[in-house]
């Protein structure tokens, strides 16, 4: 049954996504989000549309890498996203580019805190 695990984690993915978006949210961290539905809606579209610039950019030869650069190309490239998932998702508010980059950064930091309260149980 390999495609109902699939399946199961593009669920739980979405679902934490939209519980992460929902935190970030309700920090005021120039991102809005009027419910859950709305949130697991944009979790799909950031998902969605983060893929299609990731693979744009690797068909122009561009990598986003490591280091300081690598992160602060990676925090512009979710900036953007989140700033496209805006125009299409009701309910989704980002508060202009200097907004993006501040929700760019808390959901970072809110998902590297979960990671890691989730490792301590061995999850």
């Amino acid at each position: 049954m390999p495609i109902l695990n699939t399946i199961l984690g593009i669920v739980v993915s979405i679902v934490l996504a939209a519980i992460v978006l929902m935190i970030v949210s309700r920090l005021n961290m120039g991102l809005k989000v009027s419910g859950f539905g709305a949130a697991a809606i944009a979790a799909i579209v950031i998902a969605v549309i983060a893929g299609v610039i990731t693979w744009f950019l690797a068909l122009l030869g561009i990598t986003i890498g490591g280091g300081l650069l690598g992160a602060i190309m990676a925090l512009i490239v979710a900036a953007v996203v989140l700033l496209f998932a805006a125009r299409f998702v009701p309910g989704l508010e980002v508060k202009g580019f200097g907004g993006a980059i501040i929700a760019a950064i808390g959901i970072a930091i809110v998902t590297w805190l979960g990671n890691w309260f989730l490792g301590l149980f061995g999850l």
